[in-house]
């Protein structure tokens, strides 16, 4: 069967990624693209890259032309895919790659994001352990799902088998992640500028005002029965200056009594038969290159045995493991396709 879609904020980074990766998705026709302020101009002028895509025209957002699909995916800024989730209702599958529809406590989107409300869909990072299983379960015949936030993924994805385990404690969690700065989209922002960001590393979102924090608490959360204001998070993303990539460390204090090979066999556990989430040998870390292009997560993990702390060091690609792979493969779930159709573990170098 093919499944003919429609993309939104096709002539974004999010966009684009998803379009990229679906004109290679042999069950899936690429039907339809949509901007605001680009409607009317070709694909191919700002997705020079998608070059089987060429004969596309953006056309509007509107309901009406995103409606008549199978699968939506909706690349739009915060707050934005809610006026369209609501009428999109006759639509077989909708995805959407912002964080409209992530968040299960009305009261955290309020405090991070603001505006109204929208109810949570199926949280789309398969890998993820929730309450003994995996997200993956709560993707199969699922007809909503939120994408995930990138930096918030990438965290998860890093401490939850420990907590999950209960070999470390989210109570003091500290997570620093250099970030490219394509994860705040095309817009023009001064501070996106190359001429700003290229020599330099820049904070960002400093002191707990990070939108991604309600959603990692909400992972952590999930996976465990630890209370949610039991966890807490010390969250700083540094741009710098390369175009996509994430690398997030991650410390945690390791709970009393727990030895080495406890804290290492939670990982393995949790990500020893998993395609797109791997843990390097003992000793080993990863580098964003690793990962360029690839629908995979690398992980190294170290014991620090005299700060009496768990270190955790993830890199992802934060357009595909991030954001448009992570998409796409709960899409592949959902549809009852494998799992990895269309998606890469390798990544591109040097």
């Amino acid at each position: 069967m093919t499944y003919t879609v429609a993309v939104s904020g096709a002539s974004g980074y999010a966009g684009g990624e998803i379009l990229r990766i679906l004109a290679a998705h042999p069950d899936i026709e690429i039907r339809t693209v949509t901007a605001h302020s680009n409607a009317g101009q070709p694909l191919i002028d700002h997705q020079p890259h998608l070059r089987s895509l060429a004969h596309l025209t953006l056309q509007d957002t509107t309901p009406e032309i995103l409606s008549g699909h199978d699968i939506v995916f909706l690349a739009l800024p915060h707050g934005q895919s809610g006026q369209y989730t609501d009428a999109l209702g006759d639509t077989p599958l909708v995805i959407d790659a912002g964080a409209d529809h992530r968040l299960t406590s009305s009261a955290a989107w309020d405090s991070f994001y603001g505006g109204d409300f929208h109810e949570p869909w199926a949280y789309g990072v398969p890998e993820l352990l929730v309450a003994g299983a995996k997200q993956r379960e709560h993707l199969r015949g699922a007809t909503r799902i939120a994408a995930p936030g990138c930096n918030a993924s990438t965290v998860s994805l890093s401490l939850v088998p420990g907590v999950a385990a209960g070999v470390i404690d989210p109570g003091d969690i500290v997570s620093v992640l250099a970030v490219g700065p394509s994860g705040a989209g095309k817009s023009l922002k001064q501070n996106l500028l190359a001429s700003e960001i290229l020599g330099s590393a820049n904070p960002y979102a400093v002191g707990g005002t990070h939108r991604h924090i309600p959603e990692i608490r909400q992972a952590i959360a999930a996976a465990s029965e630890v209370d949610p204001q039991g966890i807490r998070i010390s969250f700083t993303p540094v741009l710098v200056p390369m175009s996509r990539g994430i690398l997030a460390t991650s410390t945690a204090p390791i709970v009393p009594g727990v030895t080495d090979a406890e804290i290492r066999t939670a990982w393995e556990s949790a990500y020893g038969d998993e395609t797109f989430v791997q843990l390097l040998p003992e000793g080993r870390f990863p580098r964003t290159a690793d990962v360029l292009g690839a629908n995979t997560a690398l992980i190294g993990l170290a014991i620090d045995r005299a700060a009496n702390r768990v270190t955790v060091v993830t890199a992802v690609d934060n357009l595909v493991k991030g954001t448009a792979g992570a998409a796409i493969q709960s899409m592949n779930i959902a549809l009852g396709l494998p799992e990895d159709r269309a998606l890469s573990i390798n990544g591109v170098a040097p």
